[in-house]
């Protein structure tokens, strides 16, 4: 489900017109020397109109369809393999990155877009965590919490030690045979199951080779992914009621190694490419991948996503 905010946001942060010219645009997405007070004000407006707007959306759309209840806590640490905290760890990192470097776009200092900007995302899911306190199927998650305060501490930290991001969190997605199981539960077509099966949700750290050996010959744009994933999940714990007459699976985690590209790493004097990139640094890209799973077992996967 928190997919689905991520996803819905990253539409909303890219909001440069389209009808510029091609040179007025790269003019209009090239950082500020220093604080642009109509920018910043587009920043906090546009990220206010966002916010609301999928709080609201998602309050109509998803919660409406489920029994209120008084606020109430729920200890689903165990759930889905820990992939969905993967999930809230990557959902909090990129939102507090892309509002932090739309405040840098507007010219704000490091110290206050770091403040402002990088806390986004966690105040955000926060407040989406608040619905699930108020809805009868879920519950307040500490879990959810932490996982949304490391994605935050990821970014902010890495920009406090090294100045830009070494290790970034990226996503892929490939479609599993289990959700034709359980397609009420983990989506029924391609755009469901992207966000509801974890069963072919991957998790990657993606760590860039070249800024660990600034000396080296290593290409800047190189890096190296460890990925998590799991199978055999039809349920968020356990196996589903008996009354659902479904085979048992065996529950297993997965973990890969793969290489991939820092696509901000790549040279380019288009703000526009620039921008572009950025949006797209939050996928892995398809590659091959060396995988071992929690049954000691081993795959090498010739293709991977």
């Amino acid at each position: 489900m928190k997919v689905v905010v991520l996803f819905s946001l990253l539409l909303g942060v890219s909001f440069s017109p389209v009808v510029f010219s091609q040179s007025r645009l790269d003019a209009f997405l090239r950082p500020a020397d220093s604080l642009h007070t109509s920018r910043r004000l587009g920043v906090v407006v546009t990220e206010a109109t966002v916010s609301t707007a999928a709080l609201v959306g998602l309050h109509a759309l998803w919660y409406s369809d489920y029994e209120k209840s008084a606020f109430q806590f729920k200890d689903d640490s165990g759930d889905w393999l820990q992939i969905d905290k993967a999930g809230h760890m990557y959902s909090a990192y990129h939102l507090g990155r892309f509002s932090s470097e739309m405040f840098a776009w507007a010219g704000i200092s490091k110290r206050d877009r770091l403040w402002y900007g990088a806390t986004y995302g966690f105040v955000f899911l926060t407040a989406v965590e608040v619905f699930d306190g108020h809805s009868a199927a879920w519950g307040f998650s500490w879990s959810d919490v932490a996982a949304n305060a490391t994605g935050t501490l990821l970014y902010v930290s890495q920009e406090l030690l090294w100045d830009e991001q070494r290790i970034v969190p990226k996503f892929s997605f490939h479609t599993s045979s289990y959700a034709a199981y359980r397609p009420e539960l983990l989506g029924s077509g391609f755009g469901e199951r992207l966000l509801k099966d974890y069963n072919g949700q991957t998790y990657w750290l993606s760590v860039n080779l070249h800024s660990f050996a600034k000396a080296s010959a290593v290409p800047k744009w190189l890096n190296v992914a460890l990925g998590y994933g799991g199978s055999g999940m039809l349920s968020a714990s356990g196996q589903p009621d008996a009354a659902f007459s479904l085979p048992e699976f065996k529950r297993t985690r997965h973990f890969y190694l793969s290489l991939d590209v820092d696509l901000t790493q790549i040279e380019t004097s288009s703000s526009f490419l620039r921008t572009l990139f950025s949006l797209f640094n939050t996928v892995k890209i398809p590659a091959p991948a060396f995988e071992i799973n929690g049954l000691g077992r081993t795959r090498w996967h010739g293709f991977y996503f």
